[in-house]
């Protein structure tokens, strides 16, 4: 079972290393493409150490940062200047990944929206979900849900029924090695997606579930912590191991003034598998270091 961490390492961002250097959309426009690719180049460059910093320490399990690519959405990645550059260090990257065990995973923002009933929208989402996969061609990933591409539902717009018919029919009109790396996670608000939405929409489209243990907190759809892991592993296909995303209260646990969904720094809580195969994302602010210190709470209490 491995446990990962999210985006940034910040051990690493003390040093200046880091995946997500960005710009604001006047720089881009000033700038351009040319501009866009010098800083996808450096962030491809950082992965790559952030990846040896990973395999070195033991940490095999990693979601990359959608933001490697500045403003993606307004070129294609094979245009880049330095598109031969980036392939051969994401090259690497996966070279590097495949030889350790190293699971690299993508779970693009919120705007990705599936379910949308605006055109507009739709075509944006399609195009940023393909680029997802392209990058993760480039890193020479399997095309499968090992490599995940994860997202929500994206909203239910009054009516859940109809939004989870327009997901699964936008589904299909993926790229297959988009298609087929996609998974789907159960939001945190009672009016929104819960485990047993989300069965339906694995029955219509094979989408493989992605459970949080936090969000289902919010939104059970009357099932248990034990029934609704169980049900969302059930949807992955046997050859994968499932995802499962981890965190812990800030309010309850660091600060009572936070909003009740918000992620604590640290993990406080065991993460009861109930006899699952899973792979751990643990989704605490303190990245790295809340992944190290719950591995070292882990070896503490098998030692004993």
């Amino acid at each position: 079972m491995k446990y990962g961490y999210a985006a940034i390492n910040l051990t690493l961002a003390a040093e200046k290393i880091q995946v997500n250097r960005s710009m604001v959309k006047r720089t881009f426009i000033e700038k351009g493409i040319e501009y866009a690719s010098a800083l996808a180049l450096a962030n491809v460059i950082d992965l790559e150490k952030v990846i040896d910093w990973n395999i070195e320490n033991n940490l095999l399990f990693y979601r990359m940062s959608s933001d490697m690519f500045p403003w993606m959405s307004e070129y294609e990645i094979a245009d880049l200047p330095d598109y031969e550059a980036i392939s051969a260090v994401l090259d690497r990257c996966g070279q590097k990944a495949n030889e350790s065990g190293l699971r690299l995973t993508f779970h693009p923002g919120p705007f990705n929206v599936l379910a949308t009933n605006t055109e507009t929208v739709l075509t944006n989402t399609i195009k940023e979900l393909r680029q997802h996969a392209e990058i993760i061609d480039l890193l020479k990933l399997p095309q499968t849900c090992f490599a995940k591409i994860n997202i929500h539902v994206g909203g239910a717009f009054g009516d859940k029924v109809s939004a989870l018919s327009r997901f699964a029919e936008s589904y299909m009109k993926l790229p297959d090695n988009t298609r087929k790396r996609l998974t789907v996670e159960n939001d945190d608000k009672a009016n929104m997606f819960n485990v047993k939405d989300l069965l339906w929409l694995n029955e219509q489209t094979n989408i493989p579930v992605v459970f949080d243990y936090f969000h289902h907190q919010f939104c059970t759809g009357e099932l248990s912590e034990e029934e609704a892991l169980l049900a969302a592993v059930s949807t992955w296909p046997e050859e994968v191991i499932p995802v499962v995303h981890f965190s812990s209260s800030k309010k309850k646990y660091e600060d009572p003034a936070s909003p009740p969904t918000a992620h604590a720094d640290y993990v406080y809580d065991e993460v009861k598998t109930y006899g699952q195969a899973v792979d751990v994302m643990l989704e605490a602010k303190a990245k790295e270091a809340a992944v190290m210190e719950y591995q070292q709470i882990l070896k503490y209490v098998y030692e004993k």
